[in-house]
Formats: structure tokens, C-alpha cells, sequence
């Protein structure tokens, strides 16, 4: 009972310094994932940002469209016309039918889903997904040679999707290699793309 009352209090301390943290960083220097209008530390283009910001409103659009709780229960990032998907829905139907719909978006380059089914997670494997993202998202921030507000984090069953740009090949490097100092974390499936492999870099 101890052991777990000290678990549960560890379990709290690292998300309220990582919420703390990441707040921190996002109001100072705004990435691909910030919040603000400073768009300084977004490797991508202004044209390539608003391109994306289209394809996610566009999707959005339909999908809200098609099923109104989509609105809340899904998230999407657009990143140089490659989508990632996250969240979860009460049919493997539905996944299809999303990850299809994002198949069908103009522009669209390639789509990456960690949408669940609800019922195939519990709430103790919730807990454990949100210690594991919180975790990596602090050692991200506290690596000076991660750029953590760049980047995108979903841990679900153990399983961590990362999605985002990374400025050098090192820096991508690091960012996998913070992943193998967490606990728990069973697989990680990386989305990251180098700045140098954008789509407007190469023409």
C-alpha cells in the first residue's frame, strides 16, 4: 500500500514539472508544435506552414463533418503534407474510416495513425502512457540539443509515437536515444523528418 501511495506521488511530481516545463519552453520559443505567433523556430517555410494548416483544417473539416465527437476525440498534426493521427475511437471501423478520409486530403504525402480502440487500454495502462510521455518530454527539454518544442509525443500501451522535424541528422540521434533512458516504454515509432528532407528544400 506504501510502495503505491509512493508511486501514485512520484507519478504526479513528474507530470506537474514536465506541464510546467513545457509550458515554460512554449512561451519563450515557439516551434512546429508551440503556441503563439512567433514562428521562429519552425524550420518549415511560411508557405509550407500555411499548406499544412490548410490540410489539418480541411481534414478536420470532414471529419467533424462525418462524425461530430471527432472534433474532440482526434487530433491531427500536419507536417510538410505528412499526417499524423492520434486519439481514440469505440470501433476499428472508424479508425479505417478516418485514416482513409486523411488518404483522400489534397496534398496529402503519407499518414500515420496511433489511433486506439477504446476498451484495449485500461486505466492503469493509461497512467503508465502519460509517466512515459511526460518523462520524454522533460529529458527533450532538458537536452540542449532538442528543439522539444518541434516535436510531437503519444505513448499508448506502452508504445511512444514521436512526430515532428528535426534541425540536424544529430539531432534526430538524440532524440531516439533519450527514448532508451525511459521506463516502461516498450517500442517507439519515430515520424521525424530532417529539415534538410523537406519537400520545398529539395527543388
Amino acid at each position: 500500500m506504501f510502495k503505491n501511495k509512493k508511486i501514485i506521488s512520484l507519478f504526479f511530481k513528474i507530470i506537474l514539472i514536465s506541464s510546467l516545463l513545457y509550458s515554460c519552453v512554449g512561451t519563450s520559443s515557439v516551434g512546429v508544435f508551440g503556441s503563439g505567433v512567433s514562428i521562429a523556430f519552425d524550420p518549415r517555410t511560411v508557405g509550407m506552414q500555411i499548406d499544412d494548416s490548410i490540410m489539418q483544417k480541411n481534414l478536420m473539416g470532414r471529419l467533424a463533418l462525418n462524425e461530430k465527437k471527432y472534433f474532440i476525440s482526434i487530433d491531427i498534426k500536419v507536417l510538410d503534407g505528412n499526417i499524423f493521427l492520434s486519439g481514440k475511437v469505440d470501433e476499428p471501423e472508424e479508425k479505417l474510416k478516418i485514416t482513409k478520409l486523411a488518404w483522400e486530403t489534397k496534398g496529402v504525402r503519407s499518414v500515420k495513425s496511433a489511433i486506439k480502440i477504446k476498451g484495449q487500454t485500461n486505466f492503469k495502462s493509461t497512467a503508465k502512457d502519460i509517466l512515459i510521455t511526460s518523462q520524454l518530454r522533460t529529458a527533450f527539454i532538458f537536452n540542449k540539443s532538442i528543439r522539444a518544442s518541434n516535436y510531437n509525443i503519444d505513448t499508448i500501451n506502452g508504445k511512444t509515437y514521436i512526430f515532428g522535424i528535426s534541425m540536424t541528422k544529430d539531432e534526430k540521434k538524440q532524440v531516439i536515444n533519450e527514448t532508451k533512458n525511459i521506463y516502461g516504454l516498450k517500442e517507439v515509432i519515430p515520424s521525424i523528418i530532417l529539415v534538410e528532407d523537406l519537400s520545398r528544400n529539395k527543388n
